[in-house]
């Protein structure tokens, strides 16, 4: 599969994975993230760096291993210089222009290049999954069919896939518990091609200012703040769910997040 982003992206992600000593797939899924987040927050499902995470710039960092302080520091400091990278450099080729009663385009992906970057992507057998949180689109290919779905306002935070074929046999995670595709609208090629993607953070000619220090939080609203706490919350109580924190540190943890609002 060729790469989604442009030869300068592509140099700046293998010599951060470089530094950090991760893959550059890894890299690279964290830099679709972030600008997915409109490079100030991610959403994340990564094995190198522990699995499903959340980031905020300036703000809380989450990783599946919740008391490993070393990893939350290498995913703060990766987001923060790739949200550097998405500001500095230009990311995307451009998408082909879209013939008249065509169907889906891609730009060497297998989902339409209408939806934009996916936060997290997988697949299993002939089944394989992308999700844009930026436009509340899910993309399904099943055996080399594509299908595009609206989620609304879940915010998926989870996929759950088994053994077998099929659009059951894949499963999400959002703030109202558990769902598949069945209960989503599907959308139409016309319908993906007025999806509103979000632009990509401007390049700017003017001197690059110096950054800031790691531990200098950047401006927030606090409407931003009660969200990402929220969302900190939601998601550990999936952790607590699943059994990953006890009921202590689950107690203990939400107590802490809900003194912050």
């Amino acid at each position: 599969m060729d790469s989604p982003v442009t030869p300068e992206a592509g140099n700046a992600v293998d010599e951060i994975a470089g530094r950090y000593g991760l893959s550059r797939d890894a890299v690279l899924a964290m830099l679709l993230a972030v600008n997915a987040g409109g490079g100030t927050m991610a959403q994340f499902n990564i094995p190198e760096l522990g699995g499903s995470g959340q980031w905020m710039r300036g703000g809380m960092t989450m990783v599946g291993d919740m008391f490993n302080n070393s990893l939350r520091s290498q995913v703060d400091s990766l987001c923060n210089e790739l949200a550097n990278v998405l500001a500095t450099t230009s990311i995307f080729p451009p998408a082909p222009e879209q013939q008249p009663g065509a169907g889906f385009v891609t730009t060497g992906t297998w989902w339409p290049a209408d939806l934009g970057v996916p936060s997290s992507t997988g697949g299993q057998n002939d089944v394989r999954y992308a999700v844009f949180p930026a436009t509340r689109r899910l993309a399904i290919q099943v055996a080399g069919v594509t299908r595009i779905f609206d989620t609304a306002d879940h915010r998926i935070c989870g996929v759950q896939q088994q053994q077998g074929s099929g659009y059951g046999s894949v499963s999400f995670s959002s703030q109202y518990g558990t769902f598949d595709v069945s209960s989503l609208v599907e959308l139409g090629p016309q319908q993906v091609a007025e999806t509103p993607v979000a632009a990509p953070a401007p390049v700017s000619d003017e001197p690059a200012q110096t950054p800031a220090p790691a531990d200098a939080p950047a401006p927030h609203t606090p409407a931003q703040d009660s969200s990402a706490i929220i969302a900190a919350i939601e998601s550990l109580a999936d952790l607590h769910q699943r059994g990953i924190l006890t009921d202590e540190e689950f107690a203990s943890k939400k107590v802490e997040l809900l003194g912050r609002l």
